[in-house]
């Protein structure tokens, strides 16, 4: 699942990583999580999509159709265990409720989330953990299950949730600006991807939340990946369990495309959600940055240096041709 790289969300999505800048671009759509690896030095990296849902609430009486736009932008700054990113969503609601036989209805539309943010990985067990050597004694001992496998990669964030104006979508009393942190972990299992993400919410508010997302993805191809996405949501304002699923599709090396849906398993309120987005990477990566003791880094070395060796033969057949 080397050439997918498409992560979380059963990533977004995705891709056997032992340094952090990849071939074919690694993107957290279409899920909510995000991987543990960044996306490589002097790498912009844009992921957006549109969404269209109902959130009906039998309590309130209320019926509320959503669309909207969610986007995040990715960029890899002075080495490549380091990312900063801008995530957020525009969103429009239009809402009708029922009271004592009246109907009544409310219209809101503006930006719902927007967080600036930086990822940084402080543990990946591909460079950390030794690679095992073969048995030449023992076939049994070579397939045995080796148990630091279940080791993940590990990263930290943090980031702060901003907005300006009147925004709807900002509780009474809310303030503009909160801190937000997560701890992601990531396992690369060849064709599979496991991602969890354990997430703490405007920290700095009288209702918190905290949210943890497992997503699972399955390459079946060098094109095609599915995945799977639970999460749980905890606070005193929202709680829900989200289930999700879909794929993304790779094009060329840079570009990815994905169709989605989601649904809840309760009725305050019950939710649906159909979405479709894109990904595209503006590689500006220049010099791969191997991990020393890692199968993945002397591949790239090997690779680099036959790249390097051909262009110095092409370089130096152009100047004989010149010469003539």
């Amino acid at each position: 699942m080397r050439k997918i790289t498409i992560l979380s969300l059963f990533l977004t999505f995705s891709y056997t990583i032992q340094a952090q800048y990849t071939e074919t671009i690694n993107s957290n759509r279409p899920g909510q999580s995000q991987g543990a690896f960044a996306v490589g030095t002097n790498v912009i990296q844009l992921e957006a999509g549109a969404y269209l849902g109902n959130e009906e609430h039998k309590g309130f009486n209320s019926n509320v159709d959503v669309w909207g736009v969610d986007y995040q932008l990715r960029y890899g700054l002075f080495f490549e265990s380091l990312e900063l990113s801008l995530t957020g969503a525009f969103e429009n609601q239009d809402a009708t409720f029922q009271f004592l036989g009246t109907e009544d209805g409310y219209k809101y539309r503006n930006f719902r989330a927007n967080t600036f943010g930086a990822k940084y990985l402080i543990f990946d067990p591909y460079k950390t953990l030794e690679e095992d050597k073969p048995n030449l004694y023992s076939w049994k001992a070579n397939q045995r299950f080796k148990w630091k496998k279940l080791i993940p990669a590990i990263s930290l964030y943090a980031g702060l949730n901003f907005s300006f104006g009147d925004n709807p979508y900002l509780y009474p009393g809310e303030g503009k600006y909160s801190p937000k942190a997560a701890i992601i972990s990531q396992n690369n299992w060849g064709r599979w991807v496991l991602v969890t993400n354990f997430i703490a919410d405007k920290l700095s508010e009288e209702f918190r939340s905290y949210t943890g997302i497992i997503t699972v993805t399955h390459s079946l191809s060098e094109h095609l990946a599915l995945f799977g996405e639970y999460q749980g949501i905890i606070s005193d304002i929202y709680a829900d369990d989200i289930i999700r699923a879909g794929g993304a599709y790779l094009v060329g090396n840079n570009f990815q495309f994905d169709l989605s849906a989601l649904t809840n398993f309760k009725d305050t309120p019950s939710r649906w959600q159909v979405a479709a987005g894109v990904s595209y990477r503006f590689d500006l990566h220049k010099i791969d940055e191997f991990l020393e003791e890692s199968k993945e880094g002397n591949e790239r070395r090997k690779r680099s240096k036959k790249l390097e060796s051909q262009q110095d033969g092409d370089e130096q057949e152009n100047e004989g041709e010149g010469d003539l």
